[in-house]
């Protein structure tokens, strides 16, 4: 298993192909090194005993440790310890693991790779096993790489007037092929060792050039990743916090005609299996966020209880409400993961696949309440977090004595704490990172609130509960309706 050292000078080695604030940068500039701070955690972590358990797998092709972000989970307790171990380090870094989305996107492509495979007699789950061993022997990071810009959304891939807005094959050739379009809401894709590309929806019998899935290194000719960067509030040093390192960049990924070599592709043209993978690894990545959103939902119901606790209000009925609305979310949406690990099921390759019914509705309970959480800590915090001077304004010789006595609260609280809860609320309130990406993320993470809805119907039982209300209403239940 690699250092955060080693991570970070593997990136320093890559060709600069990432385009922020209207220049070409390397992986070494400061942003991309900020960014990483999550990342970076999962590597630091994982002889922590507090982590160990939890970041640590034995890979079922090697035997070897290794990291769990590099793991294809193999049983329900690989699911329920890659549950509990994105909480946790969601709690600790105050914001997005981020290096969930390339493992989520490799144990999709390990079960539906093996199934391609197995019904049209190609190589691709060979590819990817390769792939995998040195994927894991290298401990590496991967961005997962789903989305298509999609133009037109009333016409289908192959009915674009540009036909570049999906990614797509544009030459076949004996050792690979060409591929051009792009790929958006790539979250730490300037970061990345690798991408890892699949389908982004069901495709029809006229976009075999569309059903293409594989792998490639970041910084590819022909690649360009075009950033936007998200952080928490700059402080001066002496008020650092954790929080201060939580920030992102996200990417608008355009391929420009890059080759892709045989060995690392997943797909090729197989239409029928393109939405197999898509959903798959939605699948997976909603499993994630039943993780993700109730740490989410933990530095939230913190904060709020935090400063309830400082302004001598959390005995208050209405502050007492809402800190139970906010437990209730997490733990459903968390409850809602563990019942999908435990009613998960093996795939044909050995992968362990979440429920599809209890990852979507966690996904969905989550999606729903994101704004609503946001909305009670506002309504205990007050306007502060929105309006409280900066930290060089607390550190102003001058001014300084002024800010600490009037942002104060109870008494026995220090000013200094005080302040400190307070700009914590502000970053999740106001800040770009926080509150912009963790909102929207919270609603179209995993994929938009519809395609949770089409899951969930397309899944669920929902006759027998027909059959179950003729039963008690006395209407005769069929012998064809009793399926």
């Amino acid at each position: 298993m690699r250092t955060q050292e080693q991570y970070l000078e593997g990136l320093k080695k890559m060709r600069p192909n990432i385009y922020l604030d209207g220049e070409c940068i390397g992986r070494d500039d400061p942003r991309v090194v900020r960014a990483s701070s999550a990342i970076r955690m999962t590597f630091s972590l994982v002889d922590n005993p507090e982590y160990e358990d939890l970041l640590t797998a034995t890979s079922h092709i090697s035997g070897k440790k290794i990291n769990r972000f590099t793991h294809i989970h193999q049983s329900v307790d690989d699911l329920l310890k890659k549950q509990e171990m994105t909480r946790k380090i969601c709690g600790a870094c105050g914001g997005c693991v981020q290096r969930c989305m390339g493992i989520d996107m490799m144990n999709a492509i390990s079960g539906v790779s093996y199934d391609v495979d197995q019904k049209y007699g190609t190589s691709y789950y060979q590819n990817f096993l390769k792939f995998l061993e040195y994927f894991q022997e290298n401990d590496l990071v991967c961005a997962g790489s789903q989305t298509d810009t999609k133009g037109d959304r009333a016409a289908r891939p192959s009915q674009q007037w540009d036909p570049d807005q999906y990614l797509h094959v544009v030459e076949r050739r004996p050792d690979g092929v060409v591929v051009r379009g792009c790929k958006v809401h790539n979250t730490m894709a300037p970061y990345a060792d690798e991408l890892l590309i699949v389908p982004t929806r069901v495709m029809g019998p006229d976009e075999k050039d569309y059903a293409i899935a594989f792998a490639i290194p970041a910084d590819t000719e022909g690649i360009y990743l075009i950033a936007r960067e998200a952080f928490s509030t700059a402080r001066k040093p002496e008020m650092d916090a954790p929080i201060t390192s939580a920030g992102d960049l996200e990417s608008m990924t355009v391929f420009d005609d890059v080759f892709i070599p045989n060995e690392r592709i997943f797909l090729n043209g197989e239409v029928d299996m393109a939405g197999k993978m898509a959903l798959r690894f939605a699948l997976y990545h909603r499993h994630s966020y039943t993780g993700c959103k109730p740490g989410i939902g933990d530095v939230i119901m913190g904060t709020a209880a935090l400063i309830a606790d400082y302004q001598n209000i959390k005995k208050q009925g209405h502050v007492k409400e809402k800190l139970a609305e906010m437990i209730s979310v997490a733990e459903l949406v968390y409850a809602a993961g563990i019942a999908s690990a435990v009613k998960s099921t093996k795939a044909a390759s050995g992968t362990q696949v979440p429920n599809v019914i209890y990852a979507n509705v966690g996904r969905r309970h989550a999606g729903h309440n994101i704004y609503h959480e946001f909305n009670m800590l506002c309504d205990i915090t007050g306007g502060l977090p929105a309006t409280i001077p900066g930290t060089a304004e607390y550190l102003n010789p001058e001014i300084s004595k002024y800010v600490q006595k009037y942002v104060t609260r109870r008494e026995g609280i220090s000013p200094e704490d005080c302040y400190r809860a307070f700009m914590l609320a502000s970053d999740l309130l106001t800040g770009e990172y926080s509150t912009v990406v963790f909102q929207v993320a919270g609603v179209h993470g995993g994929g938009s609130p519809i395609m949770e809805d089409i899951a969930i119907l397309g899944s669920y039982d929902l006759n027998a509960k027909v059959n179950i209300a003729k039963h008690l209403a006395g209407i005769e239940v069929k012998d064809e309706e009793k399926k």
